[in-house]
């Protein structure tokens, strides 16, 4: 894998050159050593001691300098191990692709467990898991299940989406189901339950339940640690629900994509509704400041990031453009206290064959006023694929930043660390 950027193949011009001055190096030292023993067997006048310690001086210059060309000569220098800020993708080669649309959607890893990501590949029905070098294994999940939503709860058990079923599965380390809830809603008047579609799953502050957005019937859900699954309706049945995450209150908060809100649920199920001031903003996804006093989520259309505190405020802050018809996906905190961000080019609105981009924005704007961020810095990393719609963005274990690219079936680091 990896094989889509040269950085992961190929040797830089500064390795090369480096090599090269190893081997020159090498036969000048070589040269000189010889010389130098030369010179010392024609110094008649030089007693026998102090002929014998300046040979033995030139053998240890000519061992040290040995060494270190052998170093500088066959150690291996890949492109990028300085070269922090570089992006680097990995194609993920579904074995049942055929053509099929990119389908790349979600992206997790446990926490305590392996340094490897869990990725839906949704209209694959398979579950991925990807190495830090790139390198997959396909779990396959029940023929047209649409698997969605993933992620660890605090005990190491991997939970999913099962969105085109209507149930939510529990899978083990060998990425087979071993547990399954049916999350429709029953219908007196109709032939079949009402599938409620979950799409976005979320584990709450206890770390054991499991709450999930019914995207295709306005609730939320969720299931307890003994299976209890129970259904929350939200004011508007469009409303679109689309993502859930845990909140430093005890509480989850969650995105409306059509309803142009962001909620709280409480562990009881009482919800509450933050309109946001942008019109058809189409809210996506939601994190939790690090200081544990507000949430932070993306307006996809609206092109603008949201910090709402726990009392359900909200302020809004534009993000800078790289032309007008690019969207906003998801976004995160690395360990420093930036926010990352991912910005593509709509797919509905291509009009040219522009980039996508990761920015990354200066943690001050945590701090900042709408009105005053002139002086936040917002760092760009283009991506080297083009139409990616990228969807989803997290810190991975090795602290650089990752990303799903779903139309282009590949997940992409963004280098913050020379590790």
């Amino acid at each position: 894998m990896g094989k889509d950027n040269p950085l992961n193949t190929s040797i830089s011009g500064a390795a090369i050159a480096i090599r090269f001055l190893g081997i020159l190096n090498w036969c000048l030292l070589d040269r000189a050593m010889f010389k130098e023993f030369g010179r010392s067997m024609k110094e008649p006048v030089l007693e026998e001691n102090e002929l014998m310690a300046m040979r033995f001086s030139a053998i240890c210059r000519w061992f040290y300098w040995f060494i270190l060309t052998l170093m500088l000569t066959f150690t291996a220098f890949p492109a990028y191990a300085a070269h922090i800020g570089t992006v680097e993708e990995f194609s993920i080669v579904y074995p049942n692709k055929s053509e099929k649309p990119g389908s790349t959607h979600e992206i997790t890893y446990n926490k305590k467990g392996k340094n490897v990501f869990w990725v839906t590949g949704q209209n694959y029905d398979r579950v991925v898991e990807v190495t830090l070098d790139g390198k997959t294994t396909f779990h396959p999940m029940p023929n047209g299940s649409g698997p969605h939503g993933i992620e660890f709860d605090a005990a190491g058990n991997l939970w999913i989406t099962l969105e085109f079923l209507g149930a939510i599965a529990r899978l083990d380390s060998n990425g087979n189901i071993v547990a399954k809830y049916d999350v429709q809603l029953d219908c007196s008047t109709c032939k079949t339950k009402i599938n409620t579609h979950p799409h976005g799953l979320g584990i709450g502050s206890d770390g054991k339940t499991v709450w999930y957005t019914g995207k295709a019937t306005g609730t939320l859900g969720r299931i307890t640690s003994e299976g209890e699954v129970k259904t929350f309706a939200l004011s508007s049945v469009g409303s679109v629900p689309i993502y859930i995450n845990a909140g430093p209150d005890g509480n989850m908060w969650f995105t409306e994509l059509v309803g142009n809100a962001v909620g709280r649920i409480t562990p009881n199920g009482q919800i509450t509704e933050y309109p946001i001031p942008t019109l058809n903003s189409r809210p996506i996804a939601i994190v939790a400041d690090p200081s544990g006093k507000a949430m932070w989520f993306t307006e996809e259309a609206g092109n603008k990031i949201g910090r709402i505190d726990l009392q359900g405020n909200i302020t809004e802050f534009p993000v800078p453009k790289t032309q007008n018809n690019v969207i906003l996906a998801s976004l995160t905190f690395d360990n420093q206290k930036n926010l990352w961000v991912e910005q593509y080019v709509d797919a509905n609105n291509p009009n040219s064959n522009s980039p996508d981009y990761i920015i990354k924005i200066d943690r001050r704007i945590r701090e900042s006023e709408p009105d005053d961020i002139s002086q936040i810095p917002f760092t760009f990393y283009q991506v080297p694929t083009r139409n990616t719609v990228m969807h989803r963005i997290i810190q991975g274990p090795d602290k650089n930043i990752w990303f799903t690219e779903l139309r282009s079936d590949k997940v992409g680091r963004v280098l913050t660390t020379s590790n």
